[in-house]
């Protein structure tokens, strides 16, 4: 679980970050998770853009990619969903 001051931290990492996946009308499958857990390992901080034409909630959204990628959710902040998990491999932040 991350606390108020590591969310913070990772919230301003990611301001500049451009969103690297979209969810549209077709919404969420195994594939799509799959590739955001690799790119997670990769990255460790992530941005996803929900788009206007899928009906499912952000929130709902959120929760489904977090369980399946083992991921943080930093925040939903409009149509973007920030995502945190620690690489094994790549660290590159070190949080507070």
């Amino acid at each position: 679980m991350l606390t108020g001051k590591q969310k913070r931290f990772l919230r301003k990492h990611a301001h500049h970050l451009t969103p690297v996946f979209q969810i549209g009308k077709n919404g969420l499958n195994d594939n799509m998770i799959e590739q955001i857990d690799e790119t997670l390992e990769k990255r460790e901080l992530i941005k996803v853009s929900v788009l206007q034409n899928n009906f499912e909630s952000k929130e709902d959204l959120a929760e489904q990619i977090a369980n399946g990628t083992g991921a943080y959710i930093v925040q939903i902040i409009g149509n973007v969903i920030i995502l945190y998990r620690e690489s094994r491999e790549y660290k590159q932040i070190d949080l507070p």
